[in-house]
């Protein structure tokens, strides 16, 4: 019998028992429809997170006076403050290196007016320096402004960045918000520059505006900026881990940190962030792989005893079969290529519905569209081999019948 006979004879037996075959074509089509579609956003977040910084800057570092990879039970680190980051900025010659100073004034609690519009009050305000646009790798949206010059930085000029978020919400697509006023918790600032859209995400977002960081001093002289964070940039990868060993000592010699003492400051690499995040969606991965394996665990079984019933309700053909000339190797055949081709129909639909359900959670989470052509050659592996498992007793059962006792069967 040809392998287009027993498809044919597989496709026959599954509409014949249309009920039992389409409640196990469902339970494998739910189990790979979760496994695919958590896999497919998980892969589609690792590539927005490469994506995100390597925007915000792979040659980069930043000194902070808290660790943001820590547990959260470590005793605060005095803030850096404002003469300890000049010192720095100042006194740091590392090779092609560029410093930026920045702190977040009003950690999401402003509200920015423009005229008879304003924003929901959860606006971030943060106060930067000249080279902090360029350090996190944000950019001007063309045709609308620039970044802060130095002459601002000195003057503490009342100028200020929107991002893309503020910026639609107080402007429609014609209006020019170049050199309009807009007051800041009711004080007025002037823009000069609008920020491109860089999407909200665990790192980033729009929904912010940058100041000068003297005018943010000036405005909040009593204690509004808690500690200031210093970014380094660098020219290639390479030069990062000698320009972090020369940065830890400035910054040692800044806080004035006898020998022996432990630093009270962090620097946090971009890669070690990314490589977290990545880590921890891993454990995500790995619980999805087992919710999909006991699904199909459980589809695998049932699939075994509807075939086991359809050997009892079939004994009769197969004696027919085994009279008019087929072997045993035969009618195990074609009992396996039934149970593989119910697996094989089931893992499609379970492929399909979990890249479309994946990427719609991704597109949700701004991540890009993926197709995870690993996983789906995974899944339709995974259903063959489910498939041979589920069907080989039944098929073993039925090429071991007698013919003579199969044909006498009722």
């Amino acid at each position: 019998m040809s392998f287009r006979e027993n498809i044919r004879l597989a496709l026959r037996a599954i509409r014949a028992n249309r009920l039992r075959s389409t409640i196990t074509i469902a339970i494998i089509a739910l189990g790979l429809m979760a496994l695919i579609g958590i896999l497919t956003a998980i892969d589609a977040l690792e590539s927005s997170i490469n994506d995100n910084f390597t925007t915000l800057g792979a040659n980069s570092f930043s000194i902070k006076n808290f660790n943001e990879m820590s547990e959260g039970d470590e005793e605060p680190n005095p803030p850096i403050s404002y003469k300890e980051s000049v010192s720095f900025k100042s006194a740091f010659d590392f090779p092609g290196s560029i410093v930026s100073m920045s702190s977040l004034v009003i950690p999401g609690s402003a509200t920015i007016k423009m005229g008879a519009k304003k924003t929901n009050p959860n606006v971030d305000v943060f106060g930067v320096d000249e080279n902090f646009i360029t350090i996190v790798g944000y950019e001007i949206e063309a045709g609308k402004g620039r970044g802060f010059s130095v002459q601002e930085l000195e003057s503490a000029a009342r100028v200020v960045v929107l991002g893309s978020d503020v910026a639609e919400k107080l402007f429609t697509e014609k209006d020019n918000p170049i050199d309009k006023g807009i007051t800041i918790n009711n004080q007025y600032f002037r823009i000069i520059g609008v920020l491109k859209a860089k999407g909200s995400s665990f790192m980033q977002s729009d929904n912010r505006v940058l100041i000068p960081l003297t005018t943010a001093r000036s405005i909040f002289p009593s204690g509004g900026i808690d500690s200031y964070i210093l970014t380094v940039s660098v020219k290639t990868p390479q030069d990062i881990d000698p320009a972090v060993g020369d940065a830890t000592g400035l910054m040692r010699q800044v806080r004035k940190l006898r020998l022996g003492e432990q630093d009270d400051f962090s620097i946090t690499k971009s890669d070690s962030i990314v490589s977290l995040l990545i880590d921890n969606l891993s454990y995500v991965a790995l619980g999805a792989m087992f919710i999909g394996l006991i699904t199909l665990i459980g589809a695998a079984i049932g699939l075994m005893n509807i075939m086991l019933v359809q050997v009892n309700e079939r004994t009769r053909e197969i004696g027919v079969s085994m009279a008019i000339g087929a072997n045993r190797k035969t009618i195990r055949r074609q009992f396996l290529i039934e149970s593989i081709t119910i697996c094989i129909m089931g893992g499609f639909f379970g492929i399909v519905l979990g890249i479309v359900i994946g990427n719609l959670l991704s597109l949700a989470l701004n991540a890009s569209f993926i197709l995870p052509w690993v996983w789906v050659i995974s899944g339709l592996i995974v259903c063959i081999l489910t498939g041979l498992a589920a069907g080989y007793i039944p098929a073993r059962r039925a090429s071991r019948l007698d013919p003579i006792e199969a044909l006498r069967y009722e």
